[in-house]
């Protein structure tokens, strides 16, 4: 079962209130953005995820996990190919999302939050430390993160990657900064760290997005 450390609870909602609040975060239906060069838009109200990069477009419903294959603008007829393309699909999905909205999901359900203490960032910023792990759920339940939050503004702006909960080394520590407001809620793009540069490109959280986008087979401009 997860763990309650009530301190780790009352820091997980600072975050969540400094990111907009728990309502803002339920009514923002649309968010788009690119990620490693994949552009994906999401309408969490729907359960829709497009995803494209290069010629190949992908729209699946995130609970069924269903959904159609473009390449070249011609949907993919093989059932083997399409399913290895839409399991991608949804994993790419998670993965993602998760690279954008990380700060919104740390009290979902499944997820342990424990509190480490204070500690500088890689800024030199004094921040409270929560360390993430996962009662078997998601595609990678053994993860484990470690999230750093600013102990004036209650953002989010650093965290860790461990493969395995026992690791001792992360995988990568990075910033999470640069944050914007989008709609009713605040998000960040920079996720650098002193050995490379890395951004999240072309966000946006439209109040509409039309059907069309979703059913288009060819690659779209941005949102």
């Amino acid at each position: 079962m997860p763990q309650n450390d009530p301190k780790a609870q009352a820091l997980a909602q600072k975050v969540l209130d400094s990111m907009g609040g728990q309502n803002a975060w339920n009514s923002t239906r649309y968010l788009a953005w690119t990620f490693n060069d994949q552009y994906q838009i999401w309408d969490k109200k729907k359960s829709r995820f497009r995803w494209e990069m290069g010629n190949i477009v992908a729209v699946i419903n995130t609970r069924t996990k269903d959904g159609k294959v473009y390449v070249e603008g011609q949907e993919l007829q093989d059932p083997e190919e399409k399913q290895k393309l839409l399991e991608r699909t949804y994993a790419r999905y998670i993965n993602n999302s998760y690279w954008l909205v990380m700060p919104f999901k740390l009290q979902d359900p499944g997820v342990s939050l424990k509190y480490m203490g204070e500690e500088t960032t890689m800024d030199g910023a004094s921040a409270d430390v929560l360390e993430m792990t996962f009662d078997e759920v998601g595609l990678t339940p053994q993860n484990k993160y470690r999230v750093w939050v600013d102990q004036e503004k209650g953002l989010v702006t650093q965290w860790a990657f461990f493969r395995n909960s026992t690791d001792e080394a992360p995988i990568f520590t990075r910033r999470w900064s640069g944050y914007q407001d989008y709609g009713k809620i605040k998000l960040a793009s920079d996720r650098s760290n002193p050995q490379s540069d890395f951004e999240i490109f072309h966000i946006s959280s439209p109040s509409l997005v039309p059907d069309r986008v979703f059913n288009s087979p060819e690659p779209l401009g941005k949102l």
